[in-house]
């Protein structure tokens, strides 16, 4: 996350709704001795008031033999981001930058059973085909008899237990109202100039 406080936010509901609208995560661990990058999406879980990120790789991902013995891992779901040009400050002297939106949530892994995996995968397409209304949400009930265990067998389910959750929302925040508003203008109808007056 960015050292600068004046870009973050502590509030945990206004970091987990961030989570939920931009839940295809990339999650970054280090693992046998080398670093790996996934990407999955995730469904947040309450667990008894522990906050955990559920996830399913491919049993091919580099990162899925390390799940029996667990790790730890950092899940960053980021927004929207846009390059700011020098050129949009009122102020002289100043130099490109980048405004951005993510959120890190970092924790120990440790790999679902088949019941939990299941679980997931009935809640991701619930919360993802929910986005879609009012289209008729598709269901696994759609498919061919046998068809969804033999594919369950092509992936392996994880849970990040959430012990820290962190969240970078740049939005020149760290400039004066001109020159900020000034880079809202120039940024034109991009979706985070309006964030960027709102702040």
């Amino acid at each position: 996350m960015h050292p600068d406080n004046r870009f973050r936010v502590e509030d945990r509901a206004v970091l987990l709704d961030f989570i939920a609208a931009h839940p295809f995560v990339a999650i970054a661990a280090s693992a046998g001795g080398r670093p790996f990058v996934a990407q999955s999406p995730v469904v947040i879980r309450d667990l008894d008031g522990e906050i955990a990120l559920d996830f399913h790789l491919s049993r091919g991902n580099v990162l899925t033999p390390h799940l029996t013995q667990g790790f730890r891992a950092v899940a960053l779901a980021t927004g929207l981001d846009a390059y700011i040009s020098p050129d949009w400050y009122e102020s002289a002297d100043q130099v490109p930058t980048w405004n951005y939106q993510s959120v890190e949530a970092e924790g120990s892994v440790a790999p679902l059973n088949d019941e939990e995996l299941v679980a997931l995968l009935d809640d991701l397409s619930a919360q993802e085909e929910a986005r879609l209304l009012p289209k008729t949400p598709w269901t696994r009930d759609k498919m061919k008899a046998g068809k969804f265990e033999s594919m369950l067998r092509g992936i392996q389910g994880g849970r990040l237990f959430v012990e820290r959750l962190e969240r970078t929302f740049k939005l020149s925040q760290n400039k004066g109202e001109a020159d900020r508003l000034g880079a809202a203008k120039g940024l034109g109808d991009h979706p985070i100039a309006e964030l960027m007056r709102s702040v």
